[in-house]
């Protein structure tokens, strides 16, 4: 008792109003969805919520063909939406950093498709590639470019190029951000070394500013792939997972399982799997940001 009426137990005292949201809001919902992943709960017999199973919707899981169809398309759709979003923003980032009159206002405008809901954002490229009165077809109806609409929102393939459009339309100016910051820190001394030397302008981004600006990739790399993971809004809204199930992600899987068919324990043991394949996503960006720091010989 002493010690909480220390000075000493002054910051522990501020921070319990903090730590007690976070146990309300964070873990015991944690908890709870964690212990359902073993149960057989349903929403519409709440007596199942005690129903233990043990893992047998993971074991359901791991047979269920639409779980990894699912699966498989939101590594795709992570691995073309971060690389996209990084070729694009590193090409803004270069362009924003030659621009010596109206830079800062470039750098505003940068920032607003991040500003935006993805909600918003979705509802905003639904009507650009809507077949009958999207803006996308129109256009190309009035170049001559085709006769009849094409579907965007309603094949398979052209949905995925869609959301991919959308989620990259919204995203790359993270990584413009992200790495025209780097490139105002990066020193001018070995460009201007390198010059001297004879380095053309390839060698010199190949050599210095690319390696210089690896860590600040694979940052945004790494907060990208947890946005990214967790898509679901615009997907809810573009195409709501279809056209039959081809543009399903695990997210808006689960949450057809868990509210639309009332499999809560098996939408959770979806859940903690989608988080294993984000922490799996988070390691591998954050080895390989150890190792693009130690190559320029930052610390560990």
């Amino acid at each position: 008792m002493s010690f909480w009426r220390s000075p000493r137990a002054t910051p522990y005292l501020l921070l319990l109003p903090a730590i007690a949201v976070i146990l309300a809001v964070v873990l015991v919902p944690l908890l709870v969805s964690f212990w359902t992943s073993f149960t057989g709960y349903n929403l519409t017999r709440p007596q199942t919520l005690f129903q233990f199973v043990g893992l047998r919707n993971y074991q359901r899981l791991l047979g269920n063909d639409d779980f990894w169809w699912a699966f498989g398309r939101t590594v795709v759709f992570i691995t073309i939406a971060l690389n996209l979003e990084m070729v694009l923003g590193l090409g803004l980032a270069l362009l924003v950093n030659r621009i010596t009159w109206g830079q800062r206002t470039l750098r505003t405008i940068m920032m607003f498709p991040m500003m935006f809901s993805p909600i918003l954002v979705g509802f905003q490229f639904k009507y650009i590639f809507n077949d009958a009165v999207g803006l996308v077809n129109n256009a190309l109806f009035d170049l001559g470019l085709i006769r009849q609409p094409i579907p965007w929102l309603v094949d398979g393939t052209l949905a995925n190029f869609s959301i991919i459009f959308a989620e990259v339309w919204m995203s790359t100016s993270v990584f413009a951000i992200l790495l025209l910051a780097g490139l105002m820190a990066l020193p001018k001394e070995p460009i201007e070394a390198a010059r001297v030397d004879g380095c053309n302008a390839w060698q010199v981004f190949r050599h210095i500013t690319l390696p210089f600006l690896m860590p600040f990739v694979f940052i945004a790399m790494t907060i990208r792939s947890l946005d990214v993971a967790r898509a679901y809004d615009m997907v809810r809204i573009m195409t709501n997972g279809g056209p039959a199930g081809r543009t399903e992600l695990i997210w808006t899987l689960m949450t057809r399982v868990g509210y639309q068919n009332s499999q809560m324990g098996m939408a959770n043991a979806m859940g903690y799997i989608s988080i294993i394949l984000s922490i799996v996503f988070t390691f591998y960006f954050y080895r390989k940001l150890v190792g693009a720091r130690a190559f320029m010989g930052g610390a560990q």
